[in-house]
């Protein structure tokens, strides 16, 4: 059998489609963010990305930068076993107290990354509660879907931060089965919020526990960077939130916060938690210093704030259609997914303009999009130029504009 062949006939099939991904070859320059170099047919040229997830740019801090390059110094560059065997520095437990203390909860859990953090606690909390219900929001990542999926867990899906439909499928469930209502804070393609504090009421009215995933929120919501549970004061009433490190801290990995009971079910029983080894004492050495800056400055996100906001009018202004959200991600809806692609070769080619289009299956056949991230490191010449590329190429293509 030709199994190469069977590999092939589906990737052109995605080619076919138009959902067939091309990755851009980046350099990122430690303080010449959001410019990097791009390395393509043996040339280099410099480029600005205009949908990282390096939110406020603190993958390029100097605090930050200094942090792993002292523990790297200090420590070497891996941990040295997983977290069992050998593997737990005090780095490792440094960062889980300041995880605990940014979301007021008593105990925090390290992973490898967001998508193992959500994958190995959902799983893990479906397969080993008795009989146990997980109401899945129908827009949750797919790192959830898996962890759920993976626990062989009774699923219920509810409609999109639809709380009449959740009370409706809450209702219908035994009142003696544990119940876990899994949902996100910031959906990152539409970039729309949940209405937490609200489904935290329906929560405590149906006996269910609540987990919340930050990952888009961590560092850019609230006083101190706790999310969007942070910033609307509803942080406590939720069981268990999930973030990332690799997004607004600018590092990598993933973490969950909750009750020391909590953390510890995870940390005995998560299998996506026990056989792996560690993050590298550099990487928590990082991260802690970004979390610990970002406490205690709002300089970050007040300036990112203003670029997302600017951003939105002069697209307003141009008549360039974009999902309107309280987020900060700007979503630019083409809803082709060869157009798409031709849309965000042309200004990268043209002008220097980096944004990846989106497609499927991140996100649903026919709603295919340029997804913007303005950073606070974007300059208002930044801004100028991307909306210049945005108005030759909707000229160009005769593309629709928005009726103010």
């Amino acid at each position: 059998m030709d199994y190469d062949k069977l590999f092939e006939d589906q990737l052109n099939q995605l080619r076919e489609e138009g959902n067939y991904r091309y990755f851009a070859h980046l350099e990122r320059q430690a303080g010449s963010f959001p410019k990097v170099a791009h390395h393509r047919n043996g040339e280099v040229e410099e480029i600005t990305v205009w949908c990282s997830n390096d939110y406020l740019g603190m993958g390029q801090h100097p605090d930050v930068v200094e942090a792993m390059c002292a523990a790297v110094r200090k420590t070497g560059t891996g941990a040295g076993g997983t977290r069992n065997i050998s593997g737990t520095s005090r780095a490792h437990v440094a960062l889980e107290q300041e995880l605990a203390d940014l979301h007021g909860k008593d105990a925090s859990l390290l992973f490898t990354s967001g998508y193992v953090s959500n994958w190995a606690a959902l799983s893990t909390l479906g397969s080993r509660l008795p009989n146990c219900v997980i109401l899945s929001d129908s827009g949750n990542h797919a790192s959830m879907i898996e962890g759920i999926r993976h626990s062989k867990a009774q699923k219920v899906i509810w409609k999109h931060n639809d709380l009449e439909d959740l009370e409706q499928k809450l209702a219908a469930l035994p009142v003696d089965v544990p119940k876990i209502i899994a949902f996100e804070s910031v959906y990152s393609m539409d970039g729309d919020i949940a209405p937490i504090g609200a489904i935290a009421d329906l929560a405590d009215r149906y006996g269910a526990m609540t987990y919340l995933d930050e990952v888009h929120a961590v560092g850019m919501y609230g006083a101190r960077g706790g999310g969007i549970s942070e910033r609307d004061g509803v942080a406590h009433r939720i069981t268990l939130i999930e973030g990332t490190l690799g997004k607004a801290f600018g590092c990598v990995g993933g973490y969950v916060t909750g009750s020391v009971e909590l953390c510890d079910f995870l940390r005995s029983f998560a299998s996506g938690f026990i056989f792996t080894t560690a993050l590298p004492p550099a990487v928590a050495e990082a991260a802690t210093a970004s979390i610990r800056h970002l406490k205690q400055s709002s300089v970050e996100r007040d300036l990112q704030k203003l670029r997302v906001a600017s951003l939105r009018a002069r697209l307003d202004k141009a008549g360039i259609p974009h999902l309107h959200n309280d987020s900060h991600i700007v979503p630019v809806l083409i809803k082709d997914p060869v157009k798409t692609k031709m849309i965000a070769d042309y200004l990268l080619d043209e002008w220097g303009v980096y944004v990846q289009p989106i497609n499927y299956p991140t996100v649903p056949k026919g709603t295919e999009r340029l997804r913007f991230t303005p950073s606070p490191l974007h300059s208002e010449e930044d801004l100028d130029r991307l909306l210049v590329a945005l108005n030759s190429i909707w000229q160009q293509c005769a593309l629709a504009r928005a009726v103010a």
